[in-house]
């Protein structure tokens, strides 16, 4: 289970299991990467159902 982030600056590709961990960055700060880290564990229950309903029916 993954999710791709994408914004003006580059991109970032994290694995959400079995823990959140960053798995490719092009281009993207610390600064944000931390962002987006806070923004995925604040939100890690809304990607993990979307994931299980889109990819597991």
């Amino acid at each position: 289970m993954h999710v791709h982030v994408t914004c003006p600056e580059g991109e970032a590709k994290y694995w959400l299991e079995p823990d959140i961990e960053l798995m490719k960055n092009y281009n993207l700060s610390g600064a944000q990467l931390r962002e987006i880290e806070n923004i995925i564990e604040a939100h890690y229950g809304e990607f993990k159902q979307a994931w299980e309903k889109h990819f597991r029916g």
